[in-house]
């Protein structure tokens, strides 16, 4: 393989570069009414190319060397905009649209920078990454997910899985748009109830930007605490088709896209993984296999009316491999057997789809989304994972949810205000098949419901932004109710009032004070809505359960210094959780449950518990300037829930303290390039287990693994946790198409994560379980170190024709 790939790379090398150049071409235009912009002016950054856009708005520039650019539009009485890094090759033309806003007044000596986008409705808690950034990423692997790590307030678990939380909340409390279109899930094997998952399901190639929102929420959106992911996909080729292979460590991609007739343009992608395979090669017990497929169209009806469709969707199966490993060792036999006695055997599927219209005017715009997504979860497991006898059925757990959603939006804009409006509505069907002999082990119940819930939400918005003190002062506010029929309480949009408001004032060009108050709401997860007694009652509707309610303040400062592409943020928050859902049975809040593979909810709850969270958040961001980029973020934050059965606040399942992520990279010349990520975390708590119970052979039968004691809840906190990922790009560019290849290694130094220590069974010669000799009724069980993490090189191609 390695002399394979040697001769392939001497092959590429000794190719002559053919063609005139590059090009970049597009649409310059206002997005307030979709009016083109004649006569701006187009600039390749640090070049001397440059252009005017027609009186249609189009331009061209021509004859440019490969590589990669910054590129600015601008006119008199617009905000210019410059989009970083883009990528120029031979193969194709790059299609490059600016959508440029208009200046609210005469300035005069306030300069409003728009090197690093400043949203009216969120001048705060905005952190934006490009496609090249995401693609490029360090120990990214191309997976949106991880590469968010990096920025401020985000941390992450040390384990395989992309659960991503954000200023000491819980990974469920993130709520993702494609194109303005919600999408539930963006990962593979996705826990129910909660999000994350080992492998994200965009791809790359089809995304424009991400704007990560973690503070300051407008009042469009809804049923979130913690942040917002709007992603912006690219807009399909209007001159030709082009298409994409991506050969991963894991997976294969392949992408398209073109027009489809004179008003219409398409982007598609489809992905299968390998993964199974080569955990077969390696030994490994278990054996993921997952599929994904994204598109959208964007049709043109007129100059004012705009149609956009997107659809995503992924098939995910988890597998367990009985074949024994050849010259296993003991320590990897009693990890093995373990992993296979207690990891059930699960697939999932999921898909969103979405049509968004959008009706321009001379003074703004009316949007409208219709919407649907749909989950299904399956997941069982067999005693002994012997399924010739039905009495050996541990559990056999089926659920799905789907939603209908309708939402209306309108939009006003004036000389220095905004006004936007709307409604939503949304329609949900909740279905479950749950059998289940240990969920309730020792209380001699066994769980055996076959049901379906539905419920309706509703809700409505109105906010606007005003300037003041020739544009120094920006103040925007708003108002959201929501409502749903899931609790008597949460059925009343008067009971879910959501104020918000955000200023931010201009100290002296480029420098910014900002701050926000606000409270939010969101639905707890459909698990607990749904979740059904054995008499087919909604329990959790009779003890009226509730939005969880999140209360918040966010003051920072901020500067911008757009001639060297830099930015340098400080933000202080705190948040304030109330109505947040407590376990009946164990007695704790479900933000200590949020990361475990499988069901997040779906027992008994109350709405009791309370939480807090609040830190300091400190970012430089580099865009790419002289041959180099980086960001350098550091986030000091506590996390803290109350539970029931407890005294007082104690740390959660996300309380790492202190947060560390360092990425930089270089360009050479080429087109080589360098880049590396350093993170470092501190140690989350985590709650030990109940040696007692979990040794009792009618505890460990049902469920093969050991049961926590929830009087000790995160009682014990583990080390810290760093790791080094480093990565090497070159770029060839042909006549007709280009090659990428990339070599990428996770966790270079080869660090070893400490995390809670396994509970195994002792064994014998057979790999029976061992009966103490003292006490007939329990196992003999001992505790197990269970590190993670380990050298991870990869080796990548990206071929684009």
């Amino acid at each position: 393989m390695r002399k394979l790939f040697t001769v392939i790379c001497l092959l590429f090398v000794s190719f002559q570069i053919l063609g005139q150049g590059g090009v970049i071409s597009g649409r310059v235009f206002n997005p307030i009414n979709n009016d083109p912009i004649p006569f701006a002016n187009i600039l390749v950054l640090d070049t001397e190319l440059g252009t005017v856009s027609d009186e249609n708005g189009n331009y061209r520039l021509e004859n440019i060397t490969p590589g990669l650019y910054n590129v600015r539009a601008s006119f008199v009485g617009f905000r210019s905009k410059t989009t970083f890094e883009v990528q120029v090759t031979l193969a194709k033309s790059v299609q490059l649209d600016f959508g440029l806003l208009e200046e609210a007044s005469e300035l005069g000596e306030v300069l409003v920078s728009s090197e690093f986008t400043r949203s009216e409705e969120t001048p705060l808690s905005v952190r934006k990454l490009n496609a090249n950034e995401i693609e490029r990423y360090p120990g990214g692997n191309r997976d949106i997910s991880r590469v968010i790590q990096s920025l401020p307030g985000v941390a992450s678990t040390a384990s395989f899985r992309n659960d991503i939380i954000i200023r000491g909340g819980a990974p469920s409390e993130n709520k993702f748009y494609i194109d303005e279109i919600e999408v539930p899930v963006i990962n593979h094997f996705a826990t129910q109830g909660s999000s994350g998952g080992p492998v994200g399901i965009l791809n790359v190639n089809l995304i424009k930007n991400v704007d990560l929102i973690t503070g300051g929420f407008p009042s469009n959106r809804m049923n979130s605490l913690s942040s917002f992911f709007e992603f912006q996909l690219k807009e399909g080729r209007r001159d030709k088709m082009a298409t994409q292979l991506t050969v991963g460590a894991s997976e294969l991609t392949l992408s398209n896209e073109g027009p489809l007739g004179d008003k219409t343009t398409y982007l598609v992608s489809a992905r299968r993984s390998y993964l199974q395979g080569l955990f077969r090669l390696i030994g490994l017990p278990f054996l993921p296999t997952f599929n994904d497929f994204q598109v959208k169209t964007t049709t043109k009806i007129n100059d004012k009316t705009e149609l956009t469709f997107i659809g995503v969707g992924a098939i995910d199966d988890f597998v367990l491999n009985f074949d024994t490993p050849k010259n296993e060792l003991e320590e990897d036999r009693e990890n093995r057997l373990f992993l296979l006695e207690s990891l059930p055997i699960s697939s999932q599927w999921n898909y969103a789809t979405g049509l968004k219209l959008k009706k321009f005017r001379d003074n703004g715009f009316w949007t409208f989304v219709l919407s649907r997504n749909m989950l299904n979860n399956r997941s069982f497991k067999y005693a002994r994972n012997d399924e010739s006898n039905p009495e050996n059925l541990l559990f056999d757990y089926t659920s799905q949810e789907s939603e209908n959603k309708f939402r209306a939006e309108n939009s006003v804009f004036g000389k220095g205000f905004t006004l936007k409006y709307g409604v939503n509505y949304e329609f949900a069907r909740y279905l479950i098949r749950d059998f289940d002999r240990g969920t309730l082990a020792g209380q001699g119940e066994t769980i055996n419901v076959n049901d379906k819930s539905f419920f309706n939400s509703y809700g409505a918005f109105i906010s606007g932004s005003k300037n003041y003190f020739q544009d120094r002062l920006l103040v925007t506010g708003g108002v959201r109710l929501d409502g749903s029929d899931f609790g008597k309480t949460a059925q009343n949009p008067l009971n879910q009032i959501s104020p918000r408001v955000s200023v931010s004032y201009q100290l002296k060009p480029n420098l910014f004070l900002t701050g926000n108050t606000g409270v939010y709401y969101q639905k707890p997860p459909y698990t607990a809505l749904g979740y059904r007694n054995n008499e087919g009652e909604l329990t959790n509707q009779i003890n009226d359960i509730r939005f969880i309610r999140s209360a918040q303040v966010i003051a920072g400062i901020e500067k911008v210094m757009p001639e060297k592409k830099r930015r340098i943020t400080a933000e202080a928050f705190y948040k304030h959780y109330s109505n947040y859902p407590s376990s009946i049975r164990n007695g704790i809040a479900l933000a200590n449950l949020g990361a475990d593979f499988g069901v997040i909810g779906n027992e008994p709850i109350n709405s009791n518990a309370q939480g807090r969270a609040y830190g300091l958040e400190l970012l430089a961001q580099q865009r790419l300037f002289q041959n180099f980029y980086g960001i350098a973020a550091v986030t000091l934050v506590r996390s803290e829930f109350t539970n029931p059965n407890t005294v007082g606040y104690l740390p959660s399942s996300w309380d790492n303290r202190f947060i560390v992520s360092l990425t930089a990279g270089r360009r050479f010349g080429k087109n080589w390039e360098i880049g590396g990520r350093w993170r470092f975390l501190g140690g989350t708590p985590y709650t030990p287990f109940d040696l007692a119970s979990s040794s009792l052979i009618s505890n460990w039968d049902l469920r093969g693994q050991g049961q926590l004691d929830f009087d000790q809840i995160n009682a014990v906190r583990l080390p810290a946790f760093h790791q080094l990922d480093l990565r090497i790009d070159k770029k060839y560019f042909f006549e007709k198409w280009s090659l990428n290849w990339y070599f990428d290694i996770q966790n270079a130094y080869n660090f070893q994560a400490e995390q809670a220590p396994r509970l195994v069974p002792v064994r014998d010669g057979s790999g029976q379980l061992i009966v103490r000799t003292d006490d007939p009724s329990r196992y003999q069980l001992r505790t197990v170190e269970n590190p993670a993490g380990t050298i991870l090189p990869t080796i990548g191609l990206i071929i684009e024709f």
